[in-house]
């Protein structure tokens, strides 16, 4: 074939239509310039090809070409991304990477099939904070008989993907007695004059594993003036679902709280303290995009979102006469700042706490290594990142590193416990609600 041949043959385009495949367009407008390698994680630690953005894209576009099939290679390429959406905040086209590669799993998943514990975790435990609380219920036993001291040591000496099971027992933290849904009234009021009508959306892993953290963020919301209308029998924002390849569940879980929402009556706006379900939330109207009757409806639905870090900024939470006391860093969870493009209010928020100061650290946006069960499934990627991120946490100099997500605090926590990182670990609203007492005191 001459050149001149080869140049003005027609390009072959999609071949391949099934369901929950990207949009064909996205992954031709990848112009494989290179700007997403030295940001992608996986590409940093690896160095290859099929382990970069554009290599994950052009993958994807081979399969629907028809290039490639359905296979398992392909497939494990998708699931090595952490989805930190980093790649999306430098890609100079605006193609939406981690969304096309995520919207892939969902296409494998469709096409060929998940695993039976896939199915199991997604569609039957991680679906409302009920249902994760039956799972964790043998764990609370287990930590009230005071057992870890004495399983610990044996789970370290076990052969194989069992010794996996000391993983998942140094990342759980003390569950609290009582999950914060199961104690919490429907109305939370404010505290004197009601400036503001919110809805709350209590995620599962917060009620079941940080119900400490997400009542200093009702109490805060109080105190600034907030009735917090907190409406009971709220499923899972879908964001572990839509991760994992389980897209159409997620749908599911997307319409019922969605009419849950809209029982509650207007409201200024619906708040989440947990940075994967604002992400999640937010993207309800394109995730139900093309269903008849509940697309306008998320739409508006997801309009109304706001992470804590942007509404408190937008309440203007404050504290003016508190002398500095401690250094504080940022880590922006990666559905904050790269799946939300939120990093200015919660730097706006840290100005105005006079009671600290903030050090930033080196890429506070850099996935900790968390990212789901990334940390469960490809472990030593986990434990790479997690390094870098200690690494840049210690180099502040600061007493306290604050984030707005659950897998972030049980990532940095279990490497406090495990003495890698000696700084306290902190969910915002534990930081503010500490220097609005130091303010009033």
């Amino acid at each position: 074939m001459g050149s001149l041949e080869l140049l003005t043959r027609p390009i072959a385009g999609q071949r391949v239509f099934a369901a929950e495949l990207p949009d064909y367009d996205f992954l031709r407008h990848c112009v494989r310039c290179a700007r997403c390698l030295p940001v992608c994680p996986t590409y940093q630690e690896t160095g290859l090809e099929a382990q970069s953005p554009r290599g994950r894209l052009s993958l994807i576009k081979a399969v629907e070409d028809g290039q490639l099939s359905f296979e398992p290679e392909v497939e494990a390429h998708l699931y090595h991304c952490l989805d930190c959406r980093l790649c999306n905040t430098v890609c100079p086209a605006n193609v939406p990477i981690g969304e096309a590669i995520v919207a892939a799993r969902a296409a494998f998943g469709e096409r060929v099939g998940r695993p039976w514990w896939r199915k199991l975790i997604f569609e039957h435990v991680l679906i409302s904070a009920d249902r994760l609380g039956l799972a964790l219920s043998p764990l609370r036993l287990y930590q009230r008989l005071g057992l870890p001291a004495l399983i610990r040591p044996l789970l370290g000496r076990l052969p194989g993907r069992l010794s996996q099971l000391l993983r998942l027992e140094t990342l759980l933290p003390e569950l609290p007695a009582h999950p914060l849904h199961k104690v919490l009234e429907a109305v939370t009021p404010a505290r004197g004059e009601r400036k503001y009508r919110v809805g709350f959306f209590l995620g599962c892993m917060m009620s079941q594993l940080f119900a400490q953290e997400s009542h200093a963020t009702l109490r805060v919301l109080s105190q600034m003036g907030c009735e917090v209308i907190t409406p009971k029998g709220q499923l899972c924002c879908g964001a572990p679902q839509d991760d994992q390849g389980e897209r159409q569940y997620a749908r599911k879980l997307a319409r019922k709280n969605v009419w849950l929402f809209e029982q509650i009556g207007d409201v200024d706006a619906v708040v989440s303290d947990c940075a994967a379900c604002s992400a999640m939330l937010k993207e309800y109207g394109e995730l139900l995009r093309d269903d008849p009757e509940f697309a306008g409806r998320a739409h508006a639905f997801s309009k109304k979102i706001k992470d804590i870090y942007e509404w408190y900024d937008e309440v203007g939470v404050a504290v003016d006469h508190a002398a500095a006391t401690r250094q504080v860093t940022l880590h922006d969870a990666c559905h904050l700042g790269n799946a939300q493009g939120v990093r200015a209010p919660q730097r706006r928020l840290l100005s105005r706490l006079q009671s600290v100061q903030m050090v930033e650290m080196k890429d506070p946006s850099g996935c900790c290594g968390s990212a789901g069960i990334y940390n469960i499934t490809h472990p030593q990627m986990a434990d790479k990142r997690l390094q870098r991120k200690v690494e840049n946490i210690e180099a502040t100099g600061a007493e306290v590193v604050v984030t707005n997500g659950p897998g972030c605090l049980l990532q940095l926590r279990a490497a406090a416990r495990d003495g890698k990182l000696t700084v306290q670990v902190q969910h915002i609203s534990q930081l503010v609600e500490e220097a609005l007492a130091e303010n009033a005191s």
